[in-house]
């Protein structure tokens, strides 16, 4: 179970931390998605800096931190159950499977952190 625990936060960690980069990076392809769903720019650098914290938290999880690894799964579930509930709001359905494979993968690490 430890082994499940660390490979999955350590990849919700590296897929959280680089879309973090790129929506402070405001790479055309974060800007754009977000235009389609309905959230203001300028709340890209809001947004990438919870990701962000995130993959922080998550990482102090895993290096001894257990309850700061829990709660940032927690936040990084909310986050993303928001993120899918917005591309449900704008009817954008041919890219959900991007905020939902981070959701998978937060709620992932918060139910073996949980079991750890």
């Amino acid at each position: 179970m430890f082994v499940a625990y660390v490979v999955v936060t350590a990849v919700t960690i590296a897929a959280n931390a680089g879309i973090a980069g790129a929506d402070f990076a405001k790479a055309e392809f974060v800007r754009a998605n977000s235009a389609e769903v309905g959230t203001p720019a300028n709340w890209l650098p809001f947004l990438a800096t919870l990701k962000a914290a995130g993959a922080l938290g998550l990482l102090l999880g895993l290096l001894g931190a257990g309850p700061l690894g829990v709660a940032a799964a927690t936040g990084l579930v909310l986050f993303f159950v928001g993120a899918v509930g917005a591309h449900v709001k704008a009817r954008v359905f041919y890219n959900i499977a991007f905020p939902g494979t981070y959701l998978a993968l937060a709620a992932g690490s918060l139910v073996l952190a949980l079991a750890h």
